[in-house]
């Protein structure tokens, strides 16, 4: 399934990665993980994500994520006490965010697009 979301006009939203301290005690097995793919002409900086839209985690994407790229991105262990569904918001180069969107990171086979 790929999710698209605005970005402050047109451009698509979404992801998260390994180390945040966020996710679901239902989806996990040994490791949960999914891919994100930035559709953006702009390179992904940070991928925030949060239950309420006021605490925001962050996950560690090293460099980023350049425009056209597709990761694998895995949920650390220490979320799992976290909630399925979770909000999520790119940062890009130039500064801006794109808008919160919610994602249910418990469903198999999630795709999003950025």
């Amino acid at each position: 399934m790929k999710i698209n979301r605005v970005r402050a006009g047109i451009v698509a939203l979404a992801f998260g990665l390994a180390g945040s301290g966020l996710l679901a005690t239902a989806a996990h097995a040994a490791e949960f993980s999914f891919t994100a793919t930035n559709t953006t002409g702009s390179a992904v900086t940070e991928v925030l994500v949060s239950e309420n839209k006021s605490d925001w985690g962050y996950f560690d994407i090293g460099n980023g994520i350049a425009p056209g790229a597709t990761v694998n991105l895995v949920w650390s262990q220490s979320t799992n006490g976290e909630a399925c569904e979770q909000w999520v918001k790119a940062v890009f180069a130039d500064g801006s965010e794109s808008e919160p969107a919610m994602f249910d990171f418990c469903e198999d086979g999630l795709e999003l697009d950025l």
